[in-house]
């Protein structure tokens, strides 16, 4: 056992390695000495800079006592508080060239803007040369957040290789300037692959985003699938929705909850089979459009008001549709009072016409006067041509030379007194080779005696079996006097019955979280 060294002594190993000495510290880094290079105080310098410390010691005295400042060197960096104030500098002068242009940048504070004019200049000439103006900037400034490489130029070239025109990009984007944020892979593109899968062919994604920018900014599993999921689910046949979508892209930014089924909801009130109202909405989507609490519900009151009869609601609907969406007060008002002036109809017949053909209301007034002055040129008496517009009021809506066409044809073939037209003015809405010649003919070659009604108002099968009869009085019948739901409820193959109210309460709180929807 080795005996204690005494104290004071060093330990052998101590001796040992004495000559090992702790490393130097400079700017932060551990520096070892090296038997290459001696950081001992008399090699503190290499030679040529000993020789000039010992040339210039006052210089290098001046500068022990002054550290070098941080411009000096290679390792120095600004302060936190420097960049906050050289930043706050920079955007102070872009704020003023922004201002300058007359662009209110108040709502920037926060955003992430370039430090310089210049580029900031870039972005403002770059939204010109596509046709915004600095009120257009005013609308949306957030808009000069977006950089014009990687945000505005990737996003209109996308939007230009889709199909759509350079011409609309200014009308676009005042409508939707917030695509300038998206990205073309994550943002855009799943959107217009959805609208392919919904039958819109990729010829008309291009006036669908024209017509409708905002579906870019669209959830697809929000808004736009429960929009589609309950129209299918009301009878829309599925083969049609490309056709609906690229008409009214608008339904896929409704809400169902709040907009589409509070309308179908109404409508099946008014006595609209569903199915009915399927087809409507696959003839003329853009009645989805129509606000119930402004538009709907207040046409309905007027036409009740003045004098229509409530069960026959449903069937202008029907037949009109767009009736719902327009200022119809006023037009009927003012038809009325053109057909009472003109001894045409007196109020409660005038009702009887908007039954007929709700269309009449919207009928150009000059029109109607050439109507009834060419039939008084036929012959007919004022009494005549009142009593002909009050049983079939399309005739107001004909072609006057199809009309004439018809007349002559029924003056000189036919040997028939012009009261039978007074009785039948159907007659001049069927096509003169296709019906009204084959079955006048027809009934001539059987020497039969009918009215124009028997022999017109019906399909050919049903005249080809009258053909069989002795005597046109067995199955005499009048002129169709109102419109038929039954045109609107042909069932379809793929359809599948569906009640009514099926799966209503997953639409009660249709609250996705759309961004866009207004």
């Amino acid at each position: 056992m080795k005996a204690p060294l005494p104290f004071g002594l060093p330990s052998p190993t101590h001796l040992i390695f004495s000559h090992s000495k702790p490393p130097i510290q400079r700017f932060g880094c551990q520096i070892r000495r090296s038997k290459f290079f001696s950081f001992s105080p008399k090699n503190k310098f290499p030679p040529a800079a000993a020789s000039s410390a010992k040339a210039a010691p006052s210089t290098l005295s001046h500068r022990r006592s002054h550290p070098p400042s941080s411009s000096s060197s290679l390792y120095a960096r600004p302060s936190l508080l420097e960049m906050k104030k050289d930043k706050a500098e920079n955007r102070s002068r872009v704020y003023e060239f922004l201002r300058n242009l007359g662009i209110v940048p108040d709502e920037l504070d926060g955003l992430e803007l370039p430090l310089t004019i210049a580029v900031m200049k870039e972005r403002v000439d770059f939204l010109h040369s596509i046709g915004l103006t600095i009120k257009d900037i005013n609308n949306y400034p957030l808009v000069l957040g977006c950089s014009v490489k990687k945000n505005m130029i990737p996003v209109l070239d996308y939007l230009g290789k889709l199909g759509v025109r350079k011409s609309t990009f200014s009308d676009f984007l005042r409508r939707y300037p917030q695509v300038l944020h998206s990205s073309v892979v994550v943002d855009l593109m799943p959107v217009v692959k959805y609208l392919q899968g919904l039958d819109i062919t990729p010829a008309d994604i291009p006036r669908v985003l024209e017509r409708y920018p905002e579906l870019l900014g669209f959830k697809l599993e929000g808004t736009m699938s429960t929009s589609v999921a309950y129209l299918i689910g009301i009878g829309v046949a599925r083969r049609e929705l490309g056709g609906i979508l690229t008409r009214y892209p608008e339904i896929l930014g409704m809400r169902v909850g709040r907009v589409i089924k509070p309308f179908i909801d109404y409508l099946g009130s008014l006595r609209l089979p569903k199915l009915a109202v399927a087809r409507l909405v696959e003839k003329k989507p853009h009645i989805l459009g129509f606000s119930l609490e402004e538009q709907v519900l207040p046409n309905v009151a007027a036409l009740m008001e003045f004098g229509v009869r409530e069960d026959s609601i449903a069937s202008i609907i029907a037949q009109f549709p767009d009736l719902l969406g327009m200022e119809l007060k006023e037009k009927l008002l003012s038809q009325r009072s053109l057909f009472e002036s003109n001894m045409l109809a007196d109020q409660d017949e005038f009702c009887r016409i908007v039954e007929k053909m709700p269309q009449a209301v919207v009928l150009d007034g000059e029109a109607i006067l050439r109507h009834s002055d060419f039939l008084r040129r036929c012959g007919f008496s004022s009494k005549q041509v009142r009593r002909m517009v009050v049983r079939c009021p399309q005739i107001l809506a004909l072609d006057i030379d199809a009309m004439r066409a018809r007349f002559e044809y029924f003056q000189m073939e036919m040997e028939r007194d012009v009261e039978d037209l007074a009785e039948f003015p159907a007659f001049f809405t069927y096509g003169l080779e296709s019906t009204i010649k084959p079955r006048n003919r027809m009934i001539a070659e059987r020497g039969l005696k009918c009215s124009l009604a028997w022999m017109l108002a019906c399909g050919d099968q049903k005249f080809e079996e009258r053909m069989k009869y002795d005597s046109a009085a067995v199955e005499e019948i009048e002129m169709p006097t109102s419109f038929s739901m039954k045109s609107l409820l042909e069932p379809r193959e793929e359809e599948e019955d569906e009640d009514w109210d099926e799966d209503d309460a997953e639409y009660e709180d249709d609250d996705s979280e759309d961004e866009n929807i207004a």
